[in-house]
């Protein structure tokens, strides 16, 4: 299962860096479009979903198709990417996983096929660590129940005192979490900052805001746009760190290959940009 050889070869390749991303079964994800917009030419991002007949989103669904997820980081690895990000908060804690076990599979996959993984739910408890960020409030945006109550339990595990958390329909914004899911991940452009900062009142003494998940946001254009590309505005807003699962997941990438973003997109990605 060891990359091949002439990926060693910077002039074999397409790209000097390269990264794959890999999102939930049938949604066309803006993952590899959302990191190159932020990256700088040098950069080159492929998509690939995995293969799940009859997905419906449910937890169990991703537990049992665990495996998937090595067999994404073995194709990349073959591709000669450097590094693979995998986008969906909930696959780290989906059969009762916790961050012990997570660290553990992401260090068998690079050590197996020589090509890190990062997985989004880990990143958020990546960033929280480095920066010190110990006491936290959860913006769980649209996730339903089971899945807002196992990232609580999965960033607690990973000893991040979450004092409060709360999803759309827990902070008044929805009846229903049917309304929610009717939303198809995308929602009203003002929803970011007003639940960012009902978050952020809840819980004063929080040391930043989390958002779980990859929610989208309506612009003034209509298109759909996420956190990475608002995170900057809100955390001027709110007065507080926003770290949202693409970004922090971007983060760790680009942490990795060892190249800053271009832009300004928020105190997490603006940390890997030299001062001018």
């Amino acid at each position: 299962m060891a990359k091949p050889e002439r990926w060693s070869d910077p002039l074999n390749k397409l790209f000097p860096h390269t990264v794959g991303f890999t999102g939930p079964p049938m949604d066309f994800d803006s993952a590899p479009s959302d990191f190159l917009r932020i990256s700088p030419e040098t950069v080159g991002a492929h998509g690939r979903l995995l293969h799940v007949p009859g997905y419906q989103h449910q937890l169990d669904q991703r537990a049992d198709n665990f495996q998937l997820l090595e067999e994404v980081v073995h194709c990349f690895s073959n591709a000669g990417a450097d590094v693979v990000g995998q986008v969906g908060t909930n696959w780290v804690h989906a059969g009762g996983r916790d961050v012990h076990d997570i660290r553990t599979f992401v260090a068998e996959m690079n050590d197996k096929h020589q090509t890190p993984l990062h997985m989004a739910g880990m990143t958020l408890v990546d960033a929280c660590h480095e920066y010190g960020y110990e006491r936290i409030a959860l913006n769980s945006v649209y996730f339903w129940p089971d899945w807002r109550d196992g990232v609580v339990r999965f960033l607690r595990s990973a000893d991040i005192d979450v004092v409060w958390y709360g999803n759309f329909v827990d902070q008044g914004w929805y009846d229903t979490q049917e309304e929610v899911n009717e939303q198809t991940w995308i929602f009203p452009g003002d929803l970011a900052l007003k639940s960012c900062r009902y978050a952020a009142e809840q819980a004063p003494e929080a040391d930043a805001v989390l958002v779980n998940g990859m929610s989208n946001y309506r612009d003034a254009n209509g298109l759909p746009r996420r956190f990475v590309g608002l995170a900057a505005d809100i955390e001027t807003a709110i007065d507080k760190p926003v770290i949202a699962a693409d970004i922090s997941l971007y983060w760790q990438i680009f942490r990795t290959l060892g190249v800053a973003p271009i832009g300004h997109h928020g105190s997490l990605l603006r940390s890997l940009q030299k001062p001018h």
